[in-house]
């Protein structure tokens, strides 16, 4: 087996290998490291890297194997994580000047859980300054670049771990999504990504309480996030708001044969780019291919949609981020600038009138997701932004019209605001520049089986991404 089919094998199987003892841990490690040295000049998806600690660990891992030790369900696994998230003595910048030099004395709860089940964090993957971005540059890290074709971003704000992924640095990865910012970068970078709904995963303290807030996997297949959200996901005592009991995400899934899927092409008032929607249909005449029928719904929603989410997240996240700039203001980037003086202006009415949309919101959603199994919409309305884009200045424009430059070239923010549905992000094809496209799957509350089982269903269908060198990136 080649290096490359090494590094683009699914995580299952790579597990399957370890257990089988065809394949070994460590050298799935030193293909990915190598592959790393080889591309991370290109793309700069990774912060941080560990490669001689985590070339132990895989040997660790594989004494376990060889000597039928008990192993965890990730035994083994390079796991690119966010640097945004904390492991004990280890360097966490967020993506920020004003925090270079930080080193961690706890672990966040997913983290710890990941470690536990044998991942090995061979490195951290790269964010925007205080994940605060669709796009991944920041001052201390430099540009992120997709590897689909460099002149674009890989997304944000886990934009590092999707560019990691499909370049095949990693084997799995995490993110983190509170406008998007895991769908976006599984999107832009061809890969899976899941919002879990609210409470599903735990969250580090004050973020646990914000309920647009997800920590959640994301990989190269189906089967992969599965593995990992099966790992993250459950109650923990330090988090009042995670829930109770874990959930356990089976590994098979009935057909969808009979399903009725609902879909809206803007959601009502999003400008989408030709490519987007005809990628999109594509999809949805796979489900129908699958015994589902397949209806155009009326969703209702309007641009108020999008300022309201935009005011919610200035109002605290931004706001939230204005004492460090008032700290330390001559080292932000201009972008996460602007989002500090947004928190710094926004209001109390803002803030309120933001839960009246979204309670309006899921008026419409709600019913629909009653009398279908599943909603489904594009994720990006553009495939991606230039991978130097800066949302403080730039322009975005589709269709000849100009839209909102940090979030109106996604389609992602409505369903933070409706926290409690579970949204997975699949590839829907590419562009004719080859930056990939998605679809976002969206379940009833809290019914995340329902998304795994249809995303399940589609992945079989379009025989999976990355199984050969046609469908990976040219680098």
């Amino acid at each position: 087996m080649s290096t490359e089919d090494i590094i683009y094998l699914s995580a299952t199987d790579m597990i399957s290998g370890f257990r089988s003892k065809t394949l070994s841990p460590v050298e799935v490690m030193q293909a990915t490291i190598d592959r790393a040295e080889q591309v991370e000049p290109e793309i700069n998806a990774l912060s941080h890297t560990f490669f001689d600690r985590a070339l132990e660990q895989a040997q660790e891992s594989e004494t376990r194997y060889q000597s039928g030790q008990e192993t965890g369900p990730l035994e083994g696994l390079p796991v690119g994580i966010k640097d945004e998230t904390a492991v004990t003595g280890m360097p966490c910048t967020n993506g920020s000047l004003t925090l270079k030099d930080q080193v961690m004395d706890f672990t966040s709860v997913n983290n710890q859980r990941i470690l536990d089940a044998g991942g090995i964090m061979h490195a951290r993957t790269t964010t925007p300054e205080f994940s605060c971005s669709g796009v991944t540059q920041s001052r201390l890290w430099g540009v992120t670049r997709n590897p689909w074709n460099q002149a674009f971003t890989p997304g944000g704000s886990s934009g590092g771990a999707s560019a990691s992924l499909a370049a095949g640095t990693s084997a799995i990865a995490t993110g983190s999504d509170i406008g998007g910012s895991i769908r976006i970068p599984a999107s832009a970078g061809g890969v899976v990504g899941f919002k879990p709904p609210y409470g599903r995963n735990p969250e580090d303290p004050p973020f646990n309480l914000d309920f647009y807030c997800h920590t959640g996997p994301m990989a190269r297949s189906v089967s992969d996030v599965r593995l990992l959200q099966n790992v993250m996901c459950g109650p923990h005592t330090s988090d009042i708001a995670s829930l109770k009991p874990k959930l356990v995400l089976p590994e098979n899934y009935e057909t969808i044969k009979g399903w009725k899927i609902a879909y809206s092409m803007n959601l009502g008032f999003y400008e989408v780019e030709e490519e987007v929607v005809n990628n999109t249909l594509e999809a949805l005449d796979v489900f129908r291919s699958l015994g589902a029928t397949v209806e155009e719904v009326e969703i209702g929603w309007t641009s108020e949609t999008l300022k309201a989410g935009l005011d919610y997240l200035n109002h605290l996240f931004g706001y939230g981020m204005y004492e460090t700039y008032e700290k330390y203001g001559d080292l932000l980037t201009t972008y996460a600038t602007k989002f500090a003086l947004n928190g710094k202006s926004s209001t109390n009415k803002e803030f309120w009138d933001s839960y009246k949309i979204a309670g309006a919101m899921y008026k419409t959603l709600g019913p629909i997701l009653d009398s279908y199994n599943l909603f489904v919409c594009p994720t990006n309305n553009l495939a991606s932004v230039p991978a130097e884009h800066d949302q403080s200045c730039d322009e975005v424009i589709i269709n000849g019209k100009q839209v909102d430059p940090l979030l109106g070239w996604v389609m992602t923010l409505p369903f933070n605001m409706l926290s409690r549905c579970p949204v997975m992000s699949v590839p829907s094809g590419r562009r004719k520049d080859h930056v990939p496209t998605g679809i976002q799957l969206v379940g009833p509350t809290y019914e995340d089986q329902t998304v795994f089982q249809a995303a399940t269903a589609f992945e079989s269908a379009v025989g999976g991404w990355y199984g050969d060198t046609s469908n990976r990136p040219a680098l």
